[in-house]
Formats: structure tokens, C-alpha cells, sequence
């Protein structure tokens, strides 16, 4: 199975030394960063309850619907690192076939973002005052349940790992590390200026169309880029 038979061998080393030679590269780790960055900043279940909270509840209960958020991240890193490693090896063509539907995956969202009728995750409407528990609990659920968040990880996060550098498992949480990373840090700026925000937006409409253009131009370009890429050869003899 060429790469794939190779992949198996690095996996099966000393977890010391895969740890000192599997690396990604600064395109894969600069590319699952604006990805995400992008993902972020387009209005879907995550960022509709994270603001909510905010706006009603405050930056505090933001901040702790955000921690359980960051561990769904977590929960859906290490599924789907170790289970998709196995498949690789048993189904190479499965790569090919979850990058091209990474791709087609940003390139609708792209459309959808631009599309005219969305509803803006700033609008601000009254919600009951919940407990931290709770709080931590809807922010852990809706992110399980997010299927971009699902996507993310079977279908886009694949993209930038390299099965003839082995470690397809080391790379895999690398990206995903990243991908945590960013997703965390724009979610929670957006948290603390959410009511502010929710207030320019009020005063300038015409800001939502700015943002939804350049996040739909960001995704669909790497969208198109991606689809390109795709087909390219992942194993080799």
C-alpha cells in the first residue's frame, strides 16, 4: 500500500522519537489556521450561543460556555485523529475522497455566507440567566453537535496532513492543537466585545455585508484552492 505500509511502520516507533521527527510544515499549520479563522468568524451554533450568552449574561458566562466548547474541540480531535489514522491504511482512496469534500464542503459555506438573508449573531434577544454548570454543559452540546465543527475534523483538517511523512496520528493533533488554538482565541475576542459589537451593528449595517463578503471570499478561495490540490497522488507504487 505504498506510503500508507510505511505510515504503519512510523506509527509502530518509539513515540520519543516520532514525537522529534514529525512535524508539519508552516503551510499546513498556516493553512488550518486561516481555515478556522475563517470558520470562526461565520455565523453558525457555536458563535449564535456564545454571543447570546454574552449579550445577556455577560463576558463572564461567555467565557464558561467557551471552556466547554474548547473541550467538545478536544472530544472530536481525538475521535477522529485515531480513528481516521486506522482507516487511512485500510482505504487509502478515503483521503482523496474526504479532501474533495472538504473542499466542496468551504465552497458551499463561502456561497452561503454571501448568500443575502442571514440573520446576524449580534441581534440581541432575552434568554433566562443560567448557572455555570449549565452554562459549560450547552457550550460542550452544541459544539458535539455543530456539524461544521464535525466537518472540520473528518473533512478539512485532513487536507493539510502529508501520509508520505508519516505520523498521520502526531499530525493530526498537531493541526488540531492549532486549530483549538485559534478557534478559542476568536471566539473568546468575540465574546468580550460582543455587546459592543451588537451596538455598531445597530449604528452601521453595513459592516454585517463587509464581514460576510470578505469571510466568504477567504473561504471560498481556499475552498477552490483546495478542490485543485485534491486529486494530487497520496500513495505511491
Amino acid at each position: 500500500m505504498g506510503d500508507f505500509e510505511e505510515l504503519r511502520i512510523d506509527e509502530d516507533a518509539h513515540p520519543s522519537h516520532l514525537a522529534k521527527e514529525v512535524m508539519i510544515s508552516l503551510a499546513a499549520a498556516s493553512g488550518i489556521a486561516l481555515v478556522e479563522l475563517g470558520l470562526a468568524l461565520t455565523p453558525g451554533p457555536n458563535m449564535m450561543y456564545l454571543v447570546s450568552r454574552s449579550i445577556s449574561q455577560g463576558w463572564r458566562a461567555g467565557m464558561t460556555s467557551l471552556s466547554g466548547t474548547a473541550v467538545g474541540f478536544v472530544v472530536y480531535m481525538a475521535m477522529a485523529n485515531l480513528g481516521l489514522a486506522a482507516v487511512f491504511v485500510v482505504v487509502p482512496w478515503l483521503f482523496i475522497a474526504l479532501k474533495v469534500a472538504g473542499a466542496l464542503y468551504l465552497i458551499w459555506l463561502a456561497y452561503k455566507t454571501i448568500r443575502p438573508g442571514g440573520k446576524s449573531p449580534f441581534e440581541t434577544s432575552a434568554l433566562p440567566r443560567d448557572s455555570a454548570g449549565k452554562l459549560f454543559r450547552m457550550g460542550l452540546v452544541t459544539n458535539l453537535l455543530n456539524p461544521k465543527v464535525a466537518i472540520l475534523y473528518l473533512a478539512l483538517i485532513p487536507q493539510f496532513i502529508d501520509p508520505s511523512a508519516g505520523g498521520v496520528v502526531a499530525q493530526g493533533f498537531q493541526l488540531g492543537v492549532i486549530q483549538i488554538l485559534v478557534g478559542v482565541a476568536v471566539n473568546g475576542a468575540i465574546i468580550l466585545a460582543a455587546g459592543s459589537v451588537a451596538t455598531f451593528l445597530r449604528r452601521k449595517p453595513a459592516w454585517i455585508r463587509w464581514q460576510k463578503w470578505v469571510t466568504g471570499t477567504i473561504l471560498g478561495a481556499i475552498g477552490v484552492k483546495l478542490a485543485i490540490d485534491a486529486p494530487s497522488p497520496v500513495v505511491s507504487g
